[in-house]
């Protein structure tokens, strides 16, 4: 709940406020973002939240403060200051921050690069993301590129004839682990994983390849082959290892660095202020808006008088150029910024 103290605060800078997201109800969906994240949205299956995004695909909302009822988009195109300096931005927002729960496999897919998506996509950006695994059932798994270089033609043949998996290199999968997904890499999430995805602010997505299942309506879902043919890497890839994590510790909270690079910066911070009840100083300032997703627990910001309360699944836009902040609770959240 955010609650509002008449004693505003002296100066104009901004100050956080809570963020509601749009749904989608792919076939490969589950129920879990409604069951574990209560996020109440009236879809079955709840496949995706598009919990900070400004694309018109899957737009999310302002959902407290001053700016309560508002499109995100509308808001940082009126208010480019939230956005901060940071050259990735210019005026828009340059990230996309989603959860999954894939009840059933994803289909077999890639992404194409800025250079691709701005020649042959009408100027929009490229799609590299990350995966940040919040859950995984014991035997799942995912794509990950190739086992080894394959030619155009054999693919194209592989996926004709349905024997494409032979290619595709495997990877087991368990809670907490991380993906980075660069733009061309041949992929898929797996059947019982529970993601938080970090990417550019794009829904350009080719299928190669999508197990001949069909929707609602018996059809099968459309296959982009020939693109996907153009931006794939089909040199091979290597299994991906899972990089090495150090934890900082500071009084009444810990942080962890995930992913950083040209794209986004995404952090992990475990927040338990419950024994020593001190108050988190969040660090805010003028480069790059933040964005905190919380995995876990509850808690609550304090700016000046007043405070933003959150739980487990609420999705926060922190501006650049926001208020003096400090957080208080027990809770695990993603930071996401420029």
């Amino acid at each position: 709940m955010y609650r509002t103290s008449r004693n505003s605060l002296s100066n104009n800078k901004n100050k956080p406020f809570l963020l509601k997201p749009t749904g989608k109800d792919y076939l490969w969906g589950g129920n879990r973002l409604n069951y574990d994240f209560g996020k109440n949205i009236a879809l079955s299956p709840l496949s995706e939240t598009w919990e900070c995004s400004t694309h018109p695909d899957g737009p999310s909302t302002v959902a407290s403060g001053k700016f309560e009822g508002l499109p995100l988009a509308e808001v940082l195109k009126s208010h480019p200051e939230l956005l901060g300096t940071h050259p990735r931005t210019q005026g828009e927002l340059p990230i996309l921050i989603k959860l999954i729960d894939a009840k059933k496999d994803l289909s077999v897919q890639v992404h194409p690069d800025d250079e691709y998506a701005m020649e042959h996509e009408n100027g929009q950006l490229g799609k590299t993301e990350m995966w940040y695994v919040l859950d995984a059932a014991p035997d799942t798994k995912l794509v990950y590129g190739l086992h080894h270089k394959v030619s155009k033609e054999k693919i194209r043949n592989a996926i004709e004839t349905g024997k494409l998996e032979k290619y595709l290199q495997t990877v087991s999968v368990k809670k907490d682990d991380i993906y980075y997904i660069e733009a061309g890499t041949i992929h898929a999430i797996g059947a019982g994983a529970l993601i938080a995805e970090i990417q550019e602010n794009s829904n350009l997505t080719y299928r190669l390849y999508d197990y001949d299942r069909v929707d609602k309506n018996g059809q099968k879902r459309t296959l982009h082959v020939d693109k996907a043919l153009e931006v794939a890497n089909l040199e091979g890839s290597r299994e991906p290892k899972q990089p090495m994590r150090v934890l900082k510790y500071r009084p009444g909270w810990a942080s962890e660095l995930l992913c950083r690079c040209k794209y986004f910066q995404v952090e992990r911070i475990m927040l338990n202020t419950e024994t020593n009840r001190n108050m988190v100083p969040f660090q805010v300032g003028d480069v790059s808006f933040n964005v905190l997703l919380c995995l876990s627990g509850t808690g609550s910001i304090f700016f000046g008088k007043e405070a933003l309360s959150f739980f487990k699944g609420d999705c926060i836009f922190v501006p650049a150029d926001s208020v003096e902040m400090k957080i208080h609770g027990k809770a695990s959240m993603l930071k996401v910024s420029c």
